[in-house]
């Protein structure tokens, strides 16, 4: 199930990037994910580092993701999430001991949840259906 996430998200356009607590990175489909805890963003020139804890506006190659494709994207095997976008970008999240750092939801609801201490959920309801297992 560590790659199923690239099933869920890969090819999908980003359509908006939002701040604040929290970072909601809307893809069509729609989908979200949605960081709650720090993170990372690679671009070929430069590495900006965000904490939404502290409140955020989304800069530089943040902003860049929109209108991107998702290139990739896996849960690492410490229970953290990359999503790589098309041009070389890619969004890192860490796990975390307290925090559920990230999850990625549907209108009907949680696809997957990045929980504390690294646990990875995956829904067996109706936002999966459609997803096969990888």
């Amino acid at each position: 199930m560590q790659n199923g996430i690239a099933e869920v998200l890969t090819g999908r356009r980003v359509a908006a990037v939002s701040g604040g607590g929290r970072l909601d990175l809307t893809l069509d489909g729609p989908v979200t994910v949605r960081v709650a805890h720090e993170f990372r963003v690679d671009a070929p020139s430069e590495v900006e580092h965000y904490y939404p804890g502290l409140t955020f506006r989304p800069t530089g190659p943040l902003l860049g993701l929109v209108g991107r494709a998702v290139a990739g994207a896996r849960v690492t095997m410490a229970g953290g999430l990359e999503v790589a976008f098309d041009g070389g970008v890619t969004l890192s999240v860490p796990p975390h001991a307290v925090v559920a750092p990230w999850s990625v939801l549907t209108p009907g609801g949680a696809v997957c949840d990045g929980l504390a201490g690294g646990e990875v959920v995956w829904s067996d309801g109706p936002a999966t259906e459609g997803r096969t297992e990888g």
